[in-house]
């Protein structure tokens, strides 16, 4: 596969990939209440509004003068997401009655696969 085709089969599955993220917000809005900090307030807002942004931010990649914008968004809205990863981590990566993973994947998830979200979508910025 070419590299031009790779890079446009990584910006679909990008796009595919908020849009599934932010409508699952809604659809099981308690698997992502359960990651959020007890500290930080307004649960369902954050809940919300997270699924939201991510709906919007996917749109707006199809927008080839808002891509950039949209990349920059999404790395942004991870970068607001790494409380919740260290949280799930502080918690044993067990969620009551919720997503209950080794502690190491936890770990995994903040330190690699965190990252390489955020390289995916800067890659896919153009």
């Amino acid at each position: 596969m070419s590299s031009h085709r790779m890079k446009k089969a990584a910006f679909w599955l990008l796009v595919a990939f908020y849009l599934f993220a932010g409508a699952n917000h809604f659809i099981n809005p308690s698997f992502y209440s359960g990651l959020i900090p007890p500290y930080l307030p307004c649960h369902d807002l954050i809940n919300i509004v997270s699924g939201i942004a991510e709906i919007v931010l996917a749109g707006l990649l199809l927008l080839p003068r808002t891509r950039l914008f949209a990349a920059k968004g999404i790395i942004v809205l991870l970068i607001a997401f790494i409380p919740a990863h260290i949280y799930f981590i502080q918690i044993n990566s067990c969620i009551p009655n919720g997503l209950c993973v080794p502690q190491w994947l936890g770990w995994v998830r903040l330190i690699i696969v965190h990252p390489l979200l955020i390289a995916w979508a800067w890659w896919c910025r153009k």
